[in-house]
């Protein structure tokens, strides 16, 4: 069913919206908590929103004619990559970083790896483990996959014997990493995601085309953002299927379609990377920020 009444978001439909949106009684608590949130961003003075302008400028014209002061300050990462003290990267992470995972990268060939990362919230099946490893698998192309040690119900993972032999001939396994560091390695062709939005924020500003399984919260709307508005990703069906997950992850990283996605992925680098600059949209909102706050301080 489409949707035609949300100002910005022309043309979107009730599945990509979060779950609060389908909430069918108002004291449920997954719709009075975002409605309550909501609701106060009208007792706020300015707001700060870590995208750019140039990606999402009819929400932001949108938004602007309701709240006038609103900051679009993103990609962060790429921000922070201006400054001389960022020279040196010193990663702040939920989990331990390994560096075996980019180590593992340097002797594979330009494009030819998976990124494979569902964040650091979300929960997992069992049967949807496997259904993407054997998928992975099959699919004959090298994968690095970021496996947190409670991802399936909060327990720790275990594989198959025979799944794991033959995930050890193509794949890495590891349990957190860089994931920034990662989706700039040149070995790095796609990245498989839950379409969190500092992840699709890092593969945008990183140029790496996307494979979404979105789950909830804003995810389905990054999903369906970055398949249909920005043309970097593909979606995998919500019951994901290992024949499903072999023939997007080939379609990604070797047809034709892989090819014009990641084509726009490289040219959504490039506008991240001008919005960040000197001059862009994101470092002047940035620095009109600053002095902000430096004229509300002295007031």
């Amino acid at each position: 069913m489409e949707i035609d009444w949300i100002p910005g978001m022309e043309g979107i439909c009730l599945k990509d919206l979060p779950e609060f949106a389908l909430a069918t009684k108002c004291d449920d608590i997954w719709f009075s908590f975002p409605v309550g949130v909501a609701q106060a961003t009208h007792k706020v003075s300015h707001m700060i929103i870590n995208t750019f302008k140039e990606l999402e400028s009819r929400l932001v014209d949108e938004l602007k004619s309701i709240f006038p002061n609103i900051y679009t300050v993103g990609p962060l990462q790429l921000l922070l990559d201006q400054t001389t003290e960022n020279k040196t990267k010193d990663h702040h992470s939920l989990w331990k970083e390994e560096p075996e995972c980019v180590q593992w990268l340097h002797s594979k060939e330009l494009n030819s790896v998976v990124y494979v990362n569902f964040g650091s919230l979300i929960f997992m099946s069992l049967q949807d483990l496997l259904e993407f490893g054997w998928g992975l698998v099959n699919s004959n192309h090298y994968f690095l996959w970021v496996l947190r040690p409670d991802l399936v119900n909060g327990k720790p993972v275990a594989f198959p014997q025979e799944l794991k032999e033959a995930m050890n001939k193509k794949g890495f396994i590891g349990s957190w990493c860089s994931q920034e560091e990662v989706l700039n390695h040149p070995a790095v062709g796609g990245f498989l995601t839950h379409c969190g939005w500092g992840s699709v924020n890092e593969s945008l500003s990183a140029g790496v085309p996307m494979l979404c399984w979105p789950s909830m919260g804003d995810q389905r709307i990054n999903c369906r953002q970055m398949c249909k508005e920005w043309g970097v990703g593909m979606e995998i069906g919500k019951n994901a299927k290992r024949g499903e997950v072999e023939k997007l992850v080939r379609a990604l990283m070797e047809g034709l379609e892989g090819e014009r996605i990641r084509k726009k992925a490289l040219e959504w680098k490039n506008i991240a990377k001008i919005a960040t600059d000197s001059n862009g949209s994101s470092c002047l909102d940035m620095k009109n920020l600053v002095d902000e706050i430096i004229r509300l301080s002295r007031n």
